[in-house]
């Protein structure tokens, strides 16, 4: 019986130290992983995009008028997209 117990002890011991592995090594994965695609938009240069600075233009004049998004431009490409939402935020809120 005593037998039983300390190995039953050492399964507990195998399988927390096991388990406290694994979660060492997936927080280390996790920080190592590329950043998000809302990250990456955030840090695409679009500044030589037609749609970016449309934007600008479009987040500039509402700003001006003291408008919210006056216009809903919509594009077919994604990119696109985020290029003239990219100029728009840029424009209309970061430049108060």
């Amino acid at each position: 019986m005593r037998v039983r117990t300390t190995l039953s002890q050492w399964v507990w011991v195998l399988a927390a130290a096991l388990a406290l592995g694994t979660g060492i090594n997936g927080s280390t994965l996790r920080a190592a992983s590329p950043p998000s695609s809302q990250e990456q938009a955030h840090d695409q240069d679009y500044s030589k995009n037609k749609n970016y600075r449309t934007g600008m233009r479009d987040g500039k004049d509402d700003r001006t008028h003291n408008r919210d998004h006056s216009k809903k431009r919509r594009f077919k490409k994604d990119d696109d997209q985020k290029a003239y939402e990219s100029g728009y935020q840029q424009s209309h809120h970061y430049n108060k």
